[in-house]
């Protein structure tokens, strides 16, 4: 069969029964794997400083990665191009097996040494889609098999602005926590706030502001987010 040998060894890589396409060429397929092989190359240099690795990471070009030590990775971790990821926090941060971070998204995990961020524990199977938005304050929980959109964002920290005649850059900050559990779909350019949790295996419409928890089995939609209709 065309491509058997990559498609068992993508297979090992964490992805069970994945078949690449057999319309590619010959000629694409080599240019692919010579930049896996490139990015695997980057993905060995900085292996030995993460806090842990069990597999394989690959590494894009441009990447700005701080904190590694803070940093935990499962069998298989992909970072794109121009990926920024600030570690820095109370807790780190944990990637479950076969993560994907895609070009131009940015982890950040602490905004000033003031007041550090918590954590972010991502599961199994999760795919950030390019120019996503990732704000580590309060502690940011990813099940396994979710996958972000192109553009979504979620925020875990909350100014508070209760007092009009105090500036809001002076009264301090909230931090409620975001959880995503499995089987979840952000549609691209969604906004996650603080405080809220999305339930198992919902989907958040494309460009919605989703301010209040959502049930499990879910599709949401709208600024704010409203229930369309029940999977189930």
């Amino acid at each position: 069969m065309k491509f058997r040998l990559v498609n068992i060894i993508i297979t090992k890589l964490g992805r069970p029964g994945y078949k690449l396409d057999p319309n590619i060429s010959v000629k694409s397929l080599i240019i692919i794997l010579k930049i896996k092989l490139f990015e695997i190359i980057r993905g060995i240099s900085i292996k030995p400083f993460l806090g842990s690795s069990e597999g394989f990471v690959f590494v894009g070009r441009r990447t700005r990665l701080r904190h590694l030590h803070l940093i935990k990775a499962g069998n298989t971790l992909y970072i794109g191009d121009n990926v920024e990821i600030n570690a820095l926090s109370i807790q780190g941060i944990k990637f479950g097996n076969n993560v994907s971070i895609h070009r131009n998204t940015i982890v950040d995990c602490t905004g000033g040494i003031r007041a550090l961020g918590s954590s972010l524990v991502v599961g199994n199977n999760v795919g950030f889609s390019p120019n996503c938005y990732i704000q580590v304050r309060g502690d940011v929980a990813i099940g396994n098999n979710v996958i972000f959109g192109p553009g979504a964002n979620i925020f875990s920290e909350t100014h508070n602005n209760d007092n009009p005649d105090v500036f809001i850059n002076d009264q301090g900050e909230s931090r409620k926590g975001v959880t995503i559990e499995d089987g979840v779909w952000i549609g691209a350019g969604a906004t996650i706030l603080d405080g809220v949790t999305i339930g198992k295996n919902s989907i958040i419409a494309a460009k919605s502001l989703v301010n209040k928890s959502v049930p499990p089995y879910s599709i949401v939609g709208g600024i704010p987010a409203k229930l369309i209709k029940m999977r189930k």
